[in-house]
């Protein structure tokens, strides 16, 4: 037998075919993986503020109508606070998270309305 020199043409195809196999399969993992990566962020910085702004709440005087804190430093996020009376001393609250129209995060409390000591 005559000893073959190089790579024929199919040996050649069928390389690159793999190769390409696994390229594209190597590209959309880190695709997903990037876009899960923003996804985690985006949700940490929207139970951060929920977070503050219900701790904000819990300091205020029990009423309808409670006051949100600015959010600076966080652009494109805004909150949505639903107040819901249960009992008669009794508030259930509700802040939800929107990163650009989308709802990212709710967080719900109650907050009871305390006799003031005599």
């Amino acid at each position: 037998m005559k000893s073959e020199k190089g790579f024929t043409l199919i040996e050649t195809v069928v390389a690159l075919a793999l190769m390409s196999i696994i390229c594209v399969s190597f590209l959309s993992g880190l695709a997903t993986t990037s876009s899960s990566r923003a996804l985690a962020e985006e949700r940490v910085s929207a139970k951060i503020l929920a977070e503050a702004q219900m701790e904000n709440i819990k300091k205020q005087a029990y009423t309808d109508n409670y006051t949100l804190l600015t959010l600076s430093g966080y652009a494109g996020y805004s909150t949505n606070l639903t107040v819901e009376d249960f009992y008669y001393n009794l508030q259930k609250i509700t802040v939800t998270i929107y990163h650009h129209e989308d709802d990212v995060f709710s967080l719900e409390s109650f907050k009871v309305k305390r006799r003031e000591a005599s």
